[in-house]
């Protein structure tokens, strides 16, 4: 379904709301950046989801944007993941879920963490692999 189908919500608040959350996405998208600790990939896929239901204006201003965009533009477009992006994903989550698990002295904890890595590790290997250009 292309996103110009995607109907946006009339209600101000529910669009309010939307917009909050996509724009503090944004914000925390470009800080993983730069920190490895947080990532980027799902906080703009967050932002595009968000804006694409409250804001077209800004859904194509975030798409089309010449840093941020490609960052998702192919996983949007079903081109899938470049194989760089993939191993990074996958070994930061692993590093995070890791400290965290040494951190939290939670048994139940560490297994809702280590289950969760799984499955987005799962996920994220099961995506096409985007052929390098």
């Amino acid at each position: 379904m292309a996103h110009r189908d995607i109907p946006t919500y009339r209600n101000p608040v529910a669009r309010y709301v939307l917009l909050g959350i996509g724009w503090l996405s944004v914000a925390l998208g470009v800080i993983g950046i730069f920190l490895p600790v947080l990532p980027t990939t799902p906080f703009l896929l967050l932002a595009a989801a968000c804006f694409v239901r409250s804001s077209r204006r800004f859904y194509d201003w975030l798409v089309t944007h010449p840093r941020l965009g490609p960052w998702f533009r192919d996983y949007l477009e079903g081109n899938g993941i470049p194989l760089k992006a993939k191993i990074y994903a996958i070994a930061t989550m692993w590093l995070s879920i890791g400290v965290s698990c040494w951190l939290v002295p939670l048994f139940w904890a560490r297994v809702g963490m280590l289950i969760s890595a799984s499955l987005v590790t799962l996920y994220i290997l099961r995506q096409r692999t985007l052929p390098t250009r």
